[in-house]
């Protein structure tokens, strides 16, 4: 809830927009020793960071566009998250099918390698491989074999827990003294001459409205992704509207879908191209099961409901079939799905594919605001080196001097160094109270912040019991989430802190322990936790649960 001390203070950046890219400039911002704030209208990586493949790469297929510098950019980022956080950022294999009947052919593909390798020689992980038909075949025997002309082997990096990632950034810059506030909207932004003077908000819990004021350096970052320009007409001078410039995005919707290993799944991510049109898209290994996406289309709707329609999936579903003949993928096999709007510069009449994922800042000096930056586009793999631009620039626009970029070299919190002693001890501490599956799971998802989780068991006993089904995970992590990771809701929570809602059953069957969790242990009145229920119920259905599936379901009701 709101805490008035946060209005009386002033900042040198406020940043609206508390996904990866605005929690990675709050972090960098307040490492480099200026105040910071971060303001979010719905709960941190709600929007484009959990959208995304979850994937930490260079882009392979960007070099079909020479864009080059975003490669070299985006696999320069892939080493330093590998290296700063090892517990939420992997080495992942990816093979690529080649087939003769595709766009692609054998020869763009090894280009396409051979350049990878070159723009990531400061790579830890292993270079590419090619594959002749033959041995393809061998060891890919489930892959549709039909005018196949061999394959192509290269490693990325996934980041699974994407909106952990997101959070890590947050909590790292809360450490260096950054306040982060979500379910806070940004209603106005107060202009005065040639500046941003003020932010008015509304906390959207409670109602209560306040102002962030700023001082005569202080810079306004926009990193709200689609949203830009929605914040960007909130802009008003002595009461009346003065929206600031003119559209800058115009993101194209993308859909995943979770489904469980199937017959012929490949042990490595595949990086193919759809047979009914060509369009790229992934079918990777994630957390025990397969995330199968994207498509990419041209989005005009309202950025606040997006959902995978009937036909995205269906699409999904036949172009795996399609690569996979065995797999025997239907509506049924639908575990989840997810669907969001990548936040790329506006670009009427242009490609979808084609429109770049370069990322641009930009200054609104040139539309009569001197203060305020806007963030167009950004990949979940270069948002470090979004944040570094970001307060680079901040610091130029502040007149001051440039100070080094720590994140380069700062690990986030849960990264465990190699000589950290605590792990072992706290290994062989829990072991008669938790089994060794669930200690290595929650050091797996939170590295060594799951020490700060285990403590709670040491505070409370009961909150070592498992949370249901056959996962690992314990009801501590409900409190913990509420407690130290600024969960408000059930969706925060089994969404986003604990990815359980997009494992199985859309987290539905775990809504009683849960809400008894936190009226137990978090002090939750029974009042709120139906209400959080309920939301919870609508959001799935509004957001995840296929429409297919509802419709059967309202159909075996109504008989």
């Amino acid at each position: 809830m709101f805490d008035p001390s946060t209005a009386k203070q002033t900042y040198d950046v406020i940043i609206i927009g508390g996904g990866i890219n605005g929690a990675s400039v709050a972090r960098d911002a307040a490492l480099r020793g200026l105040s910071a704030i971060v303001i979010e209208k719905n709960d941190f990586a709600s929007g484009s960071s959990s959208w995304s493949t979850r994937l930490v790469h260079g882009g392979l297929r960007y070099l079909e566009y020479f864009e080059f510098p975003l490669v070299r950019e985006a696999l320069h980022d892939r080493e330093i998250l590998l290296r700063n956080a090892p517990h939420l950022v992997n080495p992942l294999l990816l093979t690529i099918p080649i087939y003769g009947d595709r766009s692609r052919p054998y020869w763009k593909i090894w280009a396409g390698m051979c350049l990878y390798d070159v723009f990531s020689f400061d790579k830890t992980v292993p270079e590419h491989r090619m594959l002749p038909r033959r041995k393809f075949k061998q060891l890919f025997r489930a892959i549709e074999g039909d005018g196949l002309n061999g394959g192509a082997q290269y490693y990325d990096a996934q980041a699974s827990l994407a909106e952990r990632l997101c959070w890590e950034n947050l909590r790292s810059a809360i450490d260096a003294g950054a306040v982060a506030l979500n379910y806070t909207q940004v209603t106005e932004l107060h202009r005065e001459g040639d500046r941003i003077i003020g932010v008015s908000c509304r906390d959207e819990l409670d109602g209560h409205e306040f102002e962030i004021h700023s001082h005569e350096k202080t810079i306004v970052i926009n990193t709200a992704g689609p949203w830009v320009d929605r914040v960007c007409a909130t802009a008003e001078i002595d009461g009346k509207s003065a929206p600031i410039g003119t559209r800058k995005m115009g993101g194209t919707k993308g859909s995943h879908i979770v489904v469980s290993p199937f017959p012929g799944a490949s042990a490595s991510a595949l990086y193919v191209e759809a047979k009914s049109d060509g369009r790229p898209f992934f079918i990777v290994p994630w957390l025990g099961q397969y995330l199968i996406g994207t498509t990419d289309l041209p989005f005009e709707g309202s950025l606040d409901r997006i959902k995978a329609d009937n036909n995205e999936i269906d699409y999904l579903l036949n172009e795996t079939n399609s690569i996979v003949p065995g797999a025997g993928l239907n509506r049924d096999s639908v575990l989840f799905t997810y669907s969001g709007v990548r936040p790329l510069p506006y670009a009427e009449g242009k490609n979808t594919g084609s429109i770049t994922r370069r990322h641009i800042l930009f200054d609104h000096t040139s539309e009569g605001v001197a203060n305020a930056i806007s963030l167009i586009g950004g990949k979940l793999t270069t948002h470090r080196a979004v944040g570094e631009e970001m307060v680079d620039q901040i610091f130029k626009k502040r007149g001051d001097r440039v100070p080094a970029c720590p994140t380069i070299t700062t690990p986030l919190p849960g990264a465990i160094l190699p000589d950290d002693p605590r792990i072992p001890v706290a290994v062989t501490q829990y072991r008669d109270r938790l089994s060794a599956e669930t200690v290595n799971y929650l050091f797996s998802i939170y590295g060594a912040l799951a020490l700060e989780v285990l403590a709670l068991v040491d505070r409370d006993p009961s909150l070592a019991a498992p949370l249901g089904g056959d996962r690992p995970d314990i009801q501590a992590q409900i409190v913990y989430a509420v407690e130290s990771e600024a969960a408000k809701t059930i969706i925060d929570i089994l969404r986003r802190r604990i990815p359980l809602a997009m494992l199985g059953g859309y987290g539905l069957d775990l809504l009683p322990v849960v809400a008894n969790v936190l009226k137990t242990a978090c002090g939750w009145s029974a009042e709120r936790c139906d209400r959080a229920i309920a939301e919870y119920e609508t959001f799935m259905r509004d957001n995840c649960i296929p429409d297919y599936a509802l419709t059967r379901e309202l159909a075996t009701s109504a008989r």
